[in-house]
């Protein structure tokens, strides 16, 4: 996965009328050179691309480090094509806030105008459905998402543009997801383009990563034994969810028990072994938050039970049933590393990165190829763009200052 981070504050303000109308106007001639020179896929394609969509924003006139380039760049594109979508062979979905929830919508209407094949349709709406699943949560990093765009074609290659907003630290964190066809990929392993942020933290469930497969694995196993099952370590945890010491084991069917330390009594657990490891500061205090947050939700002994009686075959199906969300997950998670030794990733799946990389070889040096490709591709764009001569000079310019 291509990963990188730049700086977005959260924007409070509105774009203003005559800077909008200017970025529709730019964005649809260049969208049109785009187009006719690279065709459809391979603009939705560029669109995934956290620096391409970065270095476009900006080129439209908007400032490169504020949250608002997502939003109001993909809303300008959108108002850009309007009517022209069957001509230009792009389609655009969503948006922000409210917008975003009629995105399946969008998608099913633009199907039937085109006379999609149902069975494509419905696997567009499929990714973009889950594309905001595996964003909210697979990757538990604190971000709640606000805005979700979807590109595709009518050959099916899709891009999703996606941010959410961290209110507490007053940041935003950008999701890039793209494929060539609607069956193309798998949701639940490493499926980003990218992934743009100001912060990266420490410590991230990133359920997403290929280390995080074990604790997948077992978390469906989990499921498949049974609700009655299933519960009984739900409720092992929340009985001992203030103890500070971690249990891991080491056997799912040993020879002998040996149960004790720290004066737990594991009722029901006479055929399982255990060892018991103290937290350190941080880990304790991560994964307090965790328990405290699943063990006084009602509602998920209820999604619990749906899932147990639905049996998903892997975890990409258990993700898709319907009240799935981050507070199962998490809670299915807790307990494949908590009680069965699995632990997942905790590596946050953004990575510090400027543009093509830092002048100062941080954190890793500058790709000048791509970078002069991409400078390249802009410049070309704006020369050949129906824009007045004083539009395209300051274009121009905004390229050679990045």
């Amino acid at each position: 996965m291509k990963r990188g981070i730049a700086t977005f504050t959260l924007d409070t303000g509105k774009c203003p009328p005559w800077l909008f109308e200017r970025i529709v106007k730019l964005g649809r001639s260049m969208t049109d050179v785009l187009v006719e020179e690279y065709g459809p896929d391979e603009y939705i394609k560029r669109i995934a691309d956290p620096v391409w969509f970065q270095s476009l924003g900006t080129v439209l006139a908007f400032d490169w480090n504020a949250s608002g380039l997502t939003t109001i760049l993909t809303a300008a594109l959108k108002e850009a094509i309007r009517g022209r979508e069957r001509q230009l062979g792009v389609f655009i979905a969503g948006g922000k806030g409210a917008t975003s929830r009629k995105t399946p919508d969008q998608i099913t209407n633009w199907g039937r105008i085109l006379s999609l094949p149902q069975k494509t349709t419905d696997r567009l709406v499929y990714s973009s459905k889950m594309s905001a699943k595996v964003d909210s949560s697979l990757v538990q990093d604190d971000y709640t998402l606000y805005h979700h765009s979807f590109f595709f074609s009518k050959n099916g290659a899709w891009t999703v543009v996606q941010q959410g907003m961290n209110t507490g630290n007053g940041t935003a964190r950008r999701y890039h997801w793209h494929s060539e066809n609607p069956s193309d990929i798998d949701f639940t392993v490493e499926p980003h383009k990218g992934i743009a942020s100001q912060i990266f933290k420490k410590r991230t469930r990133n359920l997403v990563s290929k280390k995080s497969k074990k604790n997948k694995d077992i978390s469906i196993e989990l499921v498949d034994s049974g609700y009655k099952t299933l519960m009984r370590d739900i409720e092992l945890l929340r009985k001992h969810s203030g103890a500070v010491s971690r249990m891991v084991a080491l056997k799912q069917k040993p020879s002998h028990s040996t149960i004790a330390s720290q004066g737990l009594a594991l009722e029901g657990y006479e055929q399982q072994e255990f060892v018991f490891a103290e937290f350190d500061g941080v880990e304790f205090k991560h994964h307090k938050v965790e328990m405290e947050d699943f063990t006084k939700s009602k509602y998920l002994e209820k999604i619990l039970q749906r899932v147990t009686y639905e049996t998903p075959q892997d975890f990409e199906s258990l993700l898709s049933i319907k009240g799935v969300g981050g507070k199962t997950i998490r809670a299915l998670s807790l307990v494949s590393e908590i009680i069965y030794g699995a632990e997942p990733s905790y590596q946050d799946p953004a990575r510090y990165s400027f543009a093509h990389g830092g002048k100062d070889a941080t954190p890793y040096p500058v790709d000048r190829q791509t970078y002069d490709q991409t400078i390249g591709i802009l410049q070309h764009a704006v020369r050949k763009s129906k824009i007045g001569p004083i539009e395209k000079d300051k274009a121009l310019r905004r390229i050679s200052n990045r």
